[in-house]
């Protein structure tokens, strides 16, 4: 099947821009038709799959260039283990986000739960920074979502 710029954005989910720019650096394959447009095929679809994977993982373009560099390289072992480095980088990378996320998630869930026991009266409203007591304020004594 082949995708027109806009369908190919549309089926991601993401800007017509966006889609350019990864042709432009040469991340993403396409095709030109007669009018010189881009179009995309299912071999796109795979790349850009990649593409958004190592994206969601906070993976720079400058490794992603690197990675797709060496996938369009002649079959080597040397080759498979670089690009298994760059997966196994970008998998901790994840992990650590996803750990990072699972913590904000839970924190807000604490939030949700102490805002509703303040809009229930049982509590007194302690989470606006101009009520804390000056001690509370002091940078170096506090930690990211602690106390807030």
């Amino acid at each position: 099947m082949a995708y027109t710029m806009k369908e190919f954005a549309e089926l991601f989910q993401i800007s017509e821009h966006t889609v350019r720019y990864y042709t432009d650096i040469q991340l993403l394959p396409c095709q030109r038709d007669a009018g010189n447009r881009r179009i995309f095929d299912e071999e796109s679809v795979n790349w850009m799959r990649g593409i958004l994977c190592l994206k969601n993982c906070g993976t720079p373009i400058r490794d992603m260039k690197k990675y797709f560099h060496l996938c369009r390289l002649e079959e080597s072992e040397e080759n498979l283990r670089a690009r298994y480095e760059i997966i196994l980088n970008q998998r901790e990378l994840a992990r650590k986000k996803a750990a990072a996320a699972k913590a904000a998630a839970e924190y807000m869930d604490y939030k949700v739960k102490h805002y509703e026991d303040i809009l229930a009266g049982l509590t007194a409203d302690d989470m606006n920074p101009n009520n804390w007591p000056q001690e509370a304020r002091q940078p170096e004594k506090t930690q990211p979502c602690k106390n807030t």
